[in-house]
């Protein structure tokens, strides 16, 4: 979890596949109205993201159902909303990936093809709502690589 450009699907990718887990993208269950909100510069609601989140949610008790071991990566950006995904399950985990807002606004700028824009930046630091100590996240800087970043993860997930 973390903001738009801090490097959640890339990570959630590198890591599923480091573990031989699935990897699910969150941006991929959004509603095709979500995506041109968010294309022609304005902020999702909680009413847009309510559906959305449920739909990742659904997924990942779907895998879990089924013996299946998933990476999603998702904004999850406030407590509520990880609430929804986890519903009070302890067998997984929230791994947010902090950074600075230069360093996110940096990469923002250098991403092509994507469908949020760099003038959203703000709304997302704005609705982050950091983990508490009560959720058991693992929080790992994105200050490094890509290898790095993922070798922080692993070493954080229990044995």
């Amino acid at each position: 979890m973390g903001v738009s450009s801090s490097g959640k699907s890339t990570i959630a990718k590198t890591l599923a596949e480091r573990l031989g887990w699935r990897f699910a993208d969150g941006d991929d269950f959004h509603p095709k109205a979500n995506i041109e909100k968010q294309r022609a510069g304005q902020p999702l609601t909680d009413d847009d993201r309510w559906p959305w989140l449920q739909s990742i949610a659904d997924e990942i008790d779907r895998a879990i159902a089924s013996g299946e071991k998933i990476v999603v990566a998702c904004s999850a950006l406030k407590r509520a909303y990880r609430d929804l995904l986890l519903h009070g399950r302890d067998d997984i985990r929230i791994v947010y990936l902090n950074g600075s807002k230069e360093l996110i606004a940096k990469r923002m700028a250098a991403r092509k093809n994507h469908f949020m824009p760099p003038t959203l930046l703000d709304s997302q630091f704005k609705t982050l709502e950091v983990p508490g100590p009560d959720e058991r996240p693992m929080t790992v800087s994105i200050d490094d690589d890509v290898d790095g970043i993922v070798s922080a993860i692993i070493k954080q997930l229990p044995a």
